[in-house]
């Protein structure tokens, strides 16, 4: 899969491995070169984790219009109408894709098997046992290694956005790659990185989830979303020394109950569905039966005896055999769980087709704000829209090739910041320990305004290191050759350490901004929903504003080109307050 020697430019970039990545690289014209960069390999993202399925409303007693309601209804107020709509409709179509290339969903005879997961009206989501992100992720990478046009960069970084300085549009990145940086031109670059759940002490997320993509795009001047608003899984494995594993919530959707240490089931006491309520409801629940009960804050128990032995081996084979491996016996004793952060519902904001408020640079799956997960993800939709919104992107017309006008030069760097390294390993090791008790699943204005100051000055810090220095003023076209694998691998921790600490100032002041509680937002000092606060929160550079839900009439209407299109007069606000913000700081530079 790594590739030795990197072509100076591609027709397309695709930075990011997962289903999203994949399927996007997939479904991208063939005739264009397709450079797929991903930084570890090609099976480590989020979406090869994934256990509970897909969602799609296929079943003669399921329709499209419940699948929507049910969607509008977790997202608490904030998806936007008219691309759930897109997402619901497109469902049938994304899963006979994923069929007829060979994805091996589970079957009740000639039908496709379907479950019940929490918040879903009726059993919908398919699955492959309990591992099915990594039976998509598989076909799709088999796929991917057999198409011509499709060139795999592995493993590599990607470090910056190379905006072009007099249109602004995207025009390649920068990368890290076998002690290399270069600079690789693309008439357009597609983001897939995933979300940023290692943020967080307590994540199911993989270590290669840092956030890079929305990190890239916020400094390059993209416009982002309702990055407060993450979603904390109720039940990951929770034993001293065992990760963050995920429990999916396809066994409680099975009959699974939740128990405290003493034996009682407790989810009804805090709301009427109980187990199966949204996400970050059974979240909350759980943390609150924790402070109220419990001797210490640790975990609760998932007891799986209402499901029969044969119906837990047919199902979860994966799970039992994590269980074993930390010494627990699915089938005589309940598994330990506790919340974890899982799901970053916030991102880049994209319109339908994936394009962000950069011309030339698209986001989709985790990295994206497309509106459909609004303020509390419904389960099992985030595979679906990565093969929805990817699929669009057979439609991505591009503006031929220019010939670069400046020639690319090439320097060594013998550079050893070792001496730095203390610092940028210390902020990694204490970040995600005051996010989770900070903007964990319970938030307050005193807790998010300790931490601001504190991530703050660690950004200070950052921005001082020669390190951060050196990564943040490359020079664009210039391929640097490094010395030695360690000065590789001390970029390498630089350049994720400086994402998510700027993910985390992100999450934090947009959290302090939002008095009020909403989906996986819940503030202690602001605990109801308020009316008054259902709008978007965007946030480019450093100015924070308010963006209404799109109803469906102002969503249909034609922009001012004589276009129509989803999400099309939402996007094209942006983009005008984008270039008026843009024309501004031109003007100011040119009145100095």
């Amino acid at each position: 899969m790594a590739s030795p020697k990197i072509p100076p430019q591609f027709d397309i970039l695709v930075i990011g491995s997962g289903a999203a990545g994949l399927y996007a690289a997939l479904c991208l014209p063939t005739h264009l070169q397709v450079g797929l960069i991903t930084k570890d390999t090609l099976k480590t993202g989020s979406s090869s984790w994934a256990q509970g399925g897909i969602a799609a409303a296929i079943d003669p007693s399921d329709t499209p219009e419940l699948h929507f309601a049910d969607t509008l209804k977790a997202g608490a107020g904030l998806c936007e109408p008219e691309t759930v709509k897109f997402l619901v409709e497109n469902a049938s179509a994304a899963i006979k894709s994923l069929v007829d290339m060979g994805v091996a969903f589970d079957r009740q005879g000639e039908k496709l098997a379907m479950t019940l997961e929490a918040a879903h009206s009726r059993p919908r989501v398919l699955h492959s046992a309990d591992t099915t992100g990594r039976a998509i992720v598989d076909t799709l990478i088999d796929q991917v290694l057999h198409r011509p046009n499709i060139q795999v960069i592995s493993p590599a970084l990607a470090l910056s956005l190379w905006l072009n300085d007099v249109t602004g549009h995207c025009q390649g990145i920068s990368i890290l790659y076998q002690e290399q940086i270069s600079w690789i031109r693309a008439s357009a670059v597609i983001l897939a990185t995933g979300g940023g759940g290692q943020v967080f002490s307590q994540t199911t997320n993989p270590a290669v989830s840092t956030g890079d993509g929305v990190a890239l795009a916020w400094r390059g001047g993209a416009v982002v979303r309702d990055l407060e608003f993450f979603q904390f899984h109720p039940t990951a494995l929770t034993k001293p020394g065992a990760p963050r594993f995920l429990i999916s919530e396809a066994v409680r959707g099975e009959g699974a109950y939740l128990v405290d240490y003493r034996g009682q089931r407790f989810a009804f006491n805090y709301h009427s569905d109980g187990e199966l309520a949204p996400r970050d409801v059974v979240s909350r629940a759980i943390f609150r039966h924790l402070e109220q009960t419990a001797p210490e804050p640790y975990c609760v128990y998932l007891d799986l005896d209402s499901i029969s032995p044969e119906q837990i081996s047919h199902r979860f084979p994966n799970i039992i055999k994590v269980c074993q491996q930390w010494g627990i016996d699915v089938f005589t004793e309940p598994i330990p769980v506790a919340p974890a952060a899982h799901y970053w519902m916030g991102g880049i904001i994209t319109d339908v087709h994936s394009e962000t408020s950069i011309k030339g640079l698209y986001a989709i799956g985790e990295t994206a704000s497309t509106g459909v997960h609004g303020a509390n993800r419904l389960a099992s939709n985030s595979l679906l829209e990565c093969i929805v919104f990817a699929a669009e992107l057979s439609r991505l017309e591009i503006e031929p090739h220019l010939t670069p006008e400046e020639s690319a030069s090439f320097i060594t760097e013998s550079g050893d910041w070792e001496t730095e390294m203390e610092l940028l390993t210390s902020v990694q090791q204490h970040l995600p320990q005051l996010m989770w008790h900070s903007a964990g699943i319970c938030r307050s204005q005193e807790a998010l305004e300790d931490a601001i100051a504190q991530v703050s000055s660690w950004r200070c810090q950052l921005a001082a290191l020669a390190v951060t220095q050196y990564l943040l003023n490359l020079t664009p076209n210039q391929t640097v050759q490094l010395t030695s694998a360690n000065a590789q691998q001390q970029l390498r921790t630089c350049a994720e350490t400086l994402n998510l600490l700027d993910i985390a100032y992100l999450i934090l002041k947009s959290a302090a901004w939002r008095t009020e509680s909403r989906g996986g937002h819940y503030r202690s000092d602001y605990p109801q929903t308020s009316a008054d606060w259902q709008v978007h929160t965007l946030v480019q550079g450093e100015s924070w504003y308010k963006s209404p839900v799109i109803p469906f009439a102002q969503m249909n209407a034609k922009t001012t080109d004589g276009q129509s299109g989803l999400a099309t007069p939402a996007m094209l606000g942006i983009r005008q307050k984008a270039e008026g913000r843009r024309q501004r700081a031109e003007g100011r530079g040119q009145s100095q």
